[in-house]
């Protein structure tokens, strides 16, 4: 018998991909799956691809379904987590995949998401500086945003190395149609996405804040892109040069310090760009970094699985840090292909 675990939101796509890494991970043991307009559905009703949960059906997302469990991770909207956590006995661990308390200022809260601020746990990016004790330490951790995670990996050992100006840093963005949840929405029609890019939220996207406060940061523009696909991430970061004559190879190191012997995030050979495709299925995060020929600016592109690294694969991540286990215990670093 390993840890009790339960999903709340294990309707949607990222509740989904939980219970597939979960159902392979040697020491959780899932006792409740939830849900609202889809609860008393079998699991497999919304997760054809589950067989291994033929038996399990959703309950009602309630504290005390919940309680039952050792840890809980919540695939909750943004706003929805803070009051059932609260509910929760304090002696269960928790894994937010939502935004409600990623946020350490209120300010920044109520200007991007609107509402009361919920508070502020543990931010769960283990390779950031710093993280891995501190989510090691803790029984609430807040993990990161889709977005958020590909580019505060491509940027924060940039600017911690004192390459790169914390002003001014821009950023396109291009995420398949599972980012946006499952809830079924016009412009979310495979006839409307289908051989079509566009943009949304420009300039106001709710990951802003939390990337600003990871990273260092001052300024940034962010523009999100609609991609034709169901899941992946790819994000093209640039940021001016904070001294004359940076070299590629001196980018190119600080990203290699930063992660050298991380088991997730890899810098992809010279020349060799990241693919979405190629993180599928994994919690893996592919970075390389260019110098822009015309501008002198850095380039560093950035891809993973939104629903992997950029969400369960991370919670997983954390959850195995919180219980002393091996952190790569159930995830895997190869993406799947074709």
């Amino acid at each position: 018998m390993g840890t009790s675990v339960a999903v709340a939101g294990a309707s949607g796509y990222a509740g989904g991909e939980l219970l597939r890494l979960l159902a392979g991970h040697p020491d959780f043991e899932v006792v409740a799956a939830t849900a609202h307009s889809h609860a008393g559905q079998p699991v497999t009703d919304l997760h054809p691809q589950l067989v291994s949960y033929s038996d399990l059906s959703l309950a009602d997302t309630t504290p005390d379904v919940l309680a039952g469990a050792e840890l809980v991770f919540l695939a909750l909207p943004h706003g929805a987590s803070a009051a059932l956590a609260a509910e929760l006995p304090g002696s269960t661990r928790v894994v937010d995949l939502g935004a409600d308390f990623r946020l350490a200022d209120a300010a920044a809260w109520q200007r991007y998401y609107g509402g009361p601020h919920a508070g502020t746990w543990t931010y769960g990016l283990p390779e950031l500086p710093g993280r891995r004790a501190a989510i090691a330490a803790s029984d609430r951790v807040a993990n990161t945003g889709c977005y958020a995670a590909a580019i505060i990996l491509a940027l924060a050992p940039l600017i911690a190395a004192g390459l790169v100006e914390a002003d001014d840093v821009v950023v396109v963005a291009a995420s398949g149609t599972s980012g946006a949840g499952r809830v079924a929405k016009p412009a979310l029609l495979g006839s409307e996405v289908m051989a079509d890019l566009s943009p949304y939220k420009v300039g106001v996207h709710q990951h802003v804040p939390e990337i600003l406060q990871a990273t260092g940061a001052r300024t940034l523009s962010l523009t999100p892109v609609l991609a034709p696909m169901a899941r992946g991430i790819l994000a093209t970061v640039t940021a001016r040069p904070s001294t004359p004559g940076l070299t590629l190879d001196q980018v190119r190191q600080a990203l290699a310090d930063a992660y050298a012997g991380e088991p997730f995030v890899h810098l992809l050979p010279a020349g060799r760009q990241p693919h979405t495709a190629a993180t599928l299925g994994s919690n893996s995060v592919h970075l390389q970094a260019e110098l822009d020929a015309s501008s002198g600016r850095v380039i560093v592109t950035s891809a993973l699985d939104n629903l992997g690294k950029g969400a369960a694969g991370q919670a997983v991540q954390n959850a195995n840090l919180m219980l002393g286990l091996a952190e790569t215990t159930g995830l895997s670093a190869d993406g799947i292909a074709p």
